[in-house]
């Protein structure tokens, strides 16, 4: 792992494989850098530099409070910065909220893709106090409770599929990323709806979205690419159940940035 520092002192964990230009992946929710490493291998393979991140409160990433969206803006600028001062960025779900965040916020970005953005445009938003929720479970010492509400209310999730994951193999390394289901729900809240300055960003943008996904993403695609006529909405065939895949995403990059 490599670190970067973020305005506020944060320390923020990021891999890189691979030569050539920089595509930084941003995971969304309870994803750490290790999620992208089908992403960056495959981007690696096509002849680019992947960056894999780790966002504060996750895996090797430290977390100074208090937390606000700005503050991850400037943890993906931090990384940004230690790879070359400038990068594509691969944005999936509330990686893709932020992704576009940082660049209205003047972070240094040469071209966004942005995955399935779950944006609500104000339609079935989660209850206000969800983030305090959220929280209080958390600092109850509570992290099950936390990580089953925000799939509950803030993913919105039905209870069969929840309880699937409760006992699953892997809910257990969901439980240390609690804290962070906390900031994305604080993040989903601040920018349901993308703002003016989100949706007039000058650099390139590419909203990209699976075959088969949930409706709430289709309709979230959709809208954002009539709020942003200058984006290029695309479907991925091989890309299903809000999961990018990884050989078909790459595609896509590769016919929007010259391999170098």
């Amino acid at each position: 792992m490599l670190y970067a520092t973020s305005a506020d002192g944060t320390r923020i964990a990021f891999d890189q494989v691979g030569h050539g230009t920089p595509v930084v992946i941003v995971g969304g929710a309870f994803s750490t850098a290790d999620a992208g490493a089908p992403l960056a291998d495959a981007l690696k393979a096509a002849g680019f530099q992947a960056v894999t991140v780790d966002r504060r409160a996750r895996g090797e990433s430290s977390d100074t409070s208090p937390y606000s969206p700005q503050r991850e803006v400037e943890d993906l600028a931090a990384v940004l910065n230690a790879v070359g001062g400038e990068a594509a960025v691969l944005g999936h779900s509330s990686g893709a909220m932020l992704a576009l965040l940082a660049a209205a916020e003047g972070a240094p970005i040469s071209h966004l893709f942005l995955s399935e953005p779950p944006f609500l445009f104000g339609e079935g938003e989660p209850s206000a106090d969800l983030p305090d929720r959220l929280q209080s479970l958390v600092d109850a010492d509570k992290p099950t409770e936390a990580v089953t509400t925000f799939q509950r209310e803030g993913i919105g999730l039905p209870e069969p599929m929840i309880e699937q994951i409760r006992t699953s193999p892997f809910f257990p390394a969901l439980l240390p990323l609690a804290q962070s289901a906390v900031y994305d729900a604080r993040l989903s809240q601040a920018v349901s709806t993308p703002t003016a300055a989100m949706a007039e960003v000058s650099v390139p943008v590419t909203i990209l979205r699976g075959t088969t996904t949930y409706p709430v993403i289709m309709d979230a695609t959709e809208k954002l690419a009539r709020l942003m006529p200058h984006a290029v909405l695309v479907t991925v065939p091989e890309s299903h159940d809000h999961s990018p895949d990884a050989s078909g995403t790459v595609r896509e990059i590769r016919r929007r940035i010259p391999v170098q």
